[in-house]
C-alpha cells in the first residue's frame, strides 16, 4: 500500500505538471517561468517518496509533455533542465565543497542552456535573432545573464525546499513512511 501511495503521488504531480505546460500553451507569456514552476511539483515527490520515484514522474511528464505540449520550447526548456533540476538538486546537495558545487550546478546549467538554444535553432526551427545592440557577443552576454538569473533561481528553490520541510514534511510523511 505505500508503494501505491508513493505512485499516486507521482502520477498526480506529473498529471499538474502537464497541466501547468498546457496552460502555458494557451497563455504563451511565461515559457521559461512555466516550466520552472512546473519543475517544483517534484519536491513532495523528493521529499516523500524518493529520488527514484521523482524522476519516474519527471520522465513520465517529460514523455507526456513531448506529445501533448503545444509551445515546444517551454517543454524542451522543461526536459532539459527545469524538469529534473529539482530532483538533482537534492543530489547536489550532498557535496560538501561550495567551489565544486557551485562548478558542477553551473556546468549542468549551462551545458543545458546551450543544448536548448541549439535544438530550438536546429531542430525546433525557432528563427536566430541577431541583437543589434550587443552584436557578435549576443549569445554570451544572454548566458551570463540567464547565469545570473539560475543562481537566483537555486536560492529561490532552496529556500522552498526548506519551507516544504518547516511546513508540510511532517503532516504529509505519515501517510508516505518508507
Amino acid at each position: 500500500m505505500k508503494n501505491a501511495r508513493k505512485v499516486a503521488l507521482c502520477g498526480v504531480a506529473a498529471a499538474l505538471t502537464v497541466v501547468l505546460m498546457l496552460f502555458e500553451g494557451m497563455m504563451q507569456i511565461a515559457s521559461i517561468a512555466m516550466p520552472a514552476i512546473a519543475g517544483c511539483l517534484l519536491i513532495p515527490v523528493v521529499a516523500q517518496a524518493g529520488l527514484g520515484y521523482a524522476f519516474g514522474a519527471y520522465g513520465a511528464s517529460a514523455a507526456l509533455l513531448l506529445l501533448l505540449a503545444p509551445d515546444r520550447e517551454a517543454a524542451l526548456i522543461y526536459m532539459l533542465f527545469f524538469g529534473y533540476y529539482p530532483a538533482l538538486f537534492a543530489v547536489l546537495s550532498k557535496i560538501r565543497s561550495k567551489a565544486l558545487l557551485w562548478g558542477s550546478k553551473l556546468a549542468i546549467f549551462n551545458t543545458a542552456a546551450v543544448c536548448e538554444a541549439l535544438l530550438a535553432v536546429y531542430v525546433l526551427g525557432i528563427p536566430f535573432e541577431e541583437l543589434p545592440l550587443l552584436g557578435r557577443w549576443g549569445p554570451l552576454v544572454l548566458l551570463a545573464l540567464a547565469n545570473a538569473v539560475f543562481i537566483l533561481y537555486d536560492y529561490t528553490l532552496g529556500g522552498l525546499i526548506s519551507q516544504y520541510y518547516r511546513r508540510f514534511h511532517r503532516t504529509l510523511s505519515r501517510y508516505f513512511k518508507r
